[in-house]
């Protein structure tokens, strides 16, 4: 990649301002040079119109769920109704066909201003759970996918060993288990070895749930991270019934029996986090935890959204994520958070657009392995997402508002140019693969009854 500058109309600065005639100068992958104040573009610089704001992160996705939007919303059905289509999708996937979704999948989030995604993967095998001949090949697939689209990856494999507590894995689960957790840290490892040299991509673990995951399985998990000073993702209290199955079997809640098992900590990010007592509450926060939110995916399969501000104020950092793919577009995600709390609240203004902002780049990054990235600064990884402020829904935006105008009127469609570690990726609302829609269509076509 070539040397490249860029001129911002508006762009956002830490500590979370739109700051007018900001000329950024890219070497590599990184930023060079930010200089505010440039009232005229140089006549070799790329005028981004617009608020320019750093690259997006999508801190939990299943790339291949995607293909589930539109096809599961009739009728009345329940999450496990949900769940057992989500599992006959999953049970078709191979190497090939989870290339071409995924690719798909993100390149989708690169034209919403995503630059860097937490794939939370667990389709580690071959139908019965016969390993491929690669046992990493699912993993591979995915990482190809990321970087023919332009995203960083952080791979979360996740040890996912039993179906629901204490119940062995059946039909298409059995494609994502290894056994044991010793089992799953040795192929993880493997894979990790051969990343451990390439920048764009970081391998991380997860422990899938605490029904997929006995207690006495995490330690190793949790090994794993410490070894690699690895990103750890865990999905935790998502439906109340994971909540009372756990306290059943185990006299505590999913964040307790986390917490005891070592899990918790400053490079863990707790996903969903939907249904906490104090004590949870307490546990994440004084943990440093991030919490990671999903609030288009909670609402499509008729969840809450999680206490994010109460979260927040004990001491979790909030990062956000699309999940299931219902939809992708992170201005949406953040902006829920706030429209969330208002309704169980009745106030208004619990998170600013600064604050919504920050937990879709700077912490999302973070979170992923990537405290270098989310800043417009030099030395930082050199992402720009710019918004349009002259479209049906931001017209009539002023410099000073820019950021509530964003982040409380733009969707993922107002994102008309992506860079993305200093690869132009979307240049005028057009990705640099061609049609994403004609991409999504024939890779969700192959995978139909």
């Amino acid at each position: 990649m070539s040397d490249i500058s860029y001129w911002c109309e508006l762009a956002w600065l830490h500590p979370g301002t739109a700051v007018e005639g900001v000329l950024v100068r890219v070497e590599g992958t990184r930023f060079a040079e930010v200089v505010p104040g440039v009232a005229t573009p140089p006549h070799d610089a790329v005028r981004l119109a617009g608020l320019t704001v750093p690259g997006m992160a999508n801190a939990h996705s299943h790339a291949f769920h995607r293909a589930l939007r539109g096809q599961v919303e009739a009728g009345a059905d329940t999450f496990r109704a949900w769940r057992r289509r989500m599992y006959d999708l999953a049970a078709r996937l191979d190497p090939d066909s989870y290339l071409a979704l995924a690719r798909a999948t993100y390149a989708e989030m690169a034209l919403a201003g995503i630059t860097g995604v937490g794939e939370f993967h667990y389709v580690h095998h071959g139908e019965g759970g016969k390993p491929y001949d690669d046992p990493n090949i699912m993993g591979h697939a995915l990482i190809e996918a990321a970087r023919n689209a332009g995203l960083r990856i952080t791979l979360l494999d996740a040890c996912y060993l039993t179906d629901g507590i204490g119940a062995p894995l059946t039909d298409t689960q059995l494609r994502f288990g290894d056994g044991d957790a010793h089992r799953w840290a040795e192929r993880v490892d493997d894979l990790a070895s051969e990343y451990a040299q390439v920048e764009d991509v970081v391998i991380g673990g997860a422990v899938h749930s605490v029904r997929a995951c006995p207690p006495e399985q995490m330690p190793v998990v949790v090994d794993f991270g410490h070894r690699r000073a690895a990103p750890l993702h865990v999905q935790v209290s998502e439906r109340r019934r994971e909540n009372e199955n756990c306290v059943k079997i185990y006299c505590a809640t999913p964040a307790q029996v986390l917490y005891e098992h070592g899990v918790l900590g400053p490079r863990t990010t707790a996903v969903h986090a939907t249904y906490l007592s104090d004590v949870d509450v307490a546990l994440l926060g004084g943990s440093a935890t991030y919490v990671c939110m999903c609030p288009t995916t909670e609402r499509d399969l008729a969840d809450s959204v999680g206490p994010a501000r109460t979260l927040y104020e004990a001491g979790s950092p909030i990062t956000l994520g699309s999940d299931s793919h219902a939809v992708i577009d992170l201005l949406e995600e953040a902006r829920m958070v706030e429209l969330s709390e208002r309704g169980s609240s009745g106030q208004r203004g619990t998170w600013t657009a600064a604050d919504l902002l920050l937990a879709a780049t700077t912490v999302g990054q973070a979170s992923l392995g990537h405290p270098d990235a989310g800043f417009i600064v030099p030395g930082a990884w050199a992402d720009l997402v710019s918004v349009r402020l002259d479209s049906v829904r931001t017209a009539g935006s002023r410099s000073a508002s820019a950021g509530d105008s964003v982040v409380f009127g733009a969707s993922a469609a107002d994102v008309h140019s992506v860079v993305a570690g200093g690869r132009r990726v979307v240049v005028e609302g057009g990705h640099l693969l061609g049609d994403v829609g004609t991409m999504l269509d024939h890779a969700i076509a192959a995978l139909r009854d």
